[in-house]
């Protein structure tokens, strides 16, 4: 199958230069290389002109999540079958694009995931989540799977997933304007179209981040706003309130064992992820500019 791959860029810093050496070092060499940049004030759009990437320009002010990303798929080669988003931050393995796209050999299969590995500098709160979200052995999940594993079915991340072009277009893409999770929409809209999502775990990409206590509030507050305007995905698929419960425990008893100095951290970020997601789902009762002050994309409520 022919795939190509789309990136969107804003000020990559020195983790996109890591990101270009990995997509140059383990990918063929006529691989076609998409990327919109959304105004970057540093040379991230002039690395991936010199990278051979193709660039196309757009202002800040035009970025979404969901809108730019279904741009990008339209301006791969016409004859691609697949695309394979990924995000600047993220640090390929040798062979993952392959072995992710080795997933539509099914042809059922109308999106897939790669495992995401920690960053070197990773703490061990971070390393935590990655071992946590993404396990060593593959999956794939339908809708028969959505009483066993409930909105798991539907989880992916666009930092390192492909999608089939054909039910792509078939689906109407991602949604135009949402603050995030637009991988999860699309992914929610197939699995009920009779579709399956597959979890490549030999698929590997290096790929977290060290958030603060206030980050993930606002990270977690933008999670809130989407589960709060997408209340179906939650009526398919049940809530994540259990998936949470497992993580708090799984997380003690790793930073027991890997990190028992970043317990109290780790408390403190848990609480701000539950007052933020539970701020951002009632959204609508709030004031708008306390919902911009809160939120971590900021030009979402612009």
């Amino acid at each position: 199958m022919k795939y190509f791959v789309a990136i969107p860029t804003y000020n990559g810093g020195e983790v996109w230069k890591e990101s270009i050496n990995s997509i140059k070092k383990f990918s063929p060499a006529d691989l076609y290389v998409q990327v919109i940049d959304s105004g970057s004030k540093d040379s991230t759009d002039l690395l991936a002109e010199q990278a051979g990437f193709k660039v196309t320009r757009i202002s800040s002010q035009e970025f979404n999540h969901g809108g730019t990303r279904n741009v990008l798929a339209g301006l791969g080669p016409q004859d691609s079958d697949i695309v394979v988003f990924l995000t600047q931050d993220a640090i390929l393995e040798e062979g993952s694009l392959d072995q992710l796209v080795a997933a539509f050999e099914d042809p059922q299969v109308a999106c897939a995931y790669g495992r995401q590995l920690p960053h070197h500098d990773a703490t061990p709160i971070a390393r935590h989540a990655r071992s946590f979200n993404y396990r060593a052995q593959s999956q794939v999940y339908s809708l028969a799977d959505a009483d066993r594993v409930g909105l798991k079915t539907v989880f992916i991340s666009n930092s390192f997933a492909a999608y089939r072009i054909s039910v792509f277009r078939e689906l109407g893409g991602f949604p135009s304007n949402t603050i995030l999770c637009e991988d999860m929409y699309f992914c929610a809209r197939a699995v009920l179209a009779g579709y399956k999502v597959a979890y490549v775990a030999d698929a590997k990409a290096r790929h977290s981040h060290n958030y603060s206590p206030v980050e993930e509030f606002k990270r977690y507050f933008d999670i809130g706003v989407f589960h709060g305007k997408e209340k179906w995905i939650f009526e398919k698929f049940g809530g994540a309130g259990g998936e949470g419960k497992k993580f708090i425990i799984s997380e003690l008893r790793f930073l027991l064992k890997h990190g028992i100095i970043s317990i109290p951290r780790a408390c403190i970020n848990n609480a701000m992820k539950i007052i933020g997601y539970k701020l951002g789902k009632n959204y609508k009762t709030l004031p708008f500019g306390l919902n911009q002050r809160l939120s971590m994309h900021k030009r979402y409520w612009k």
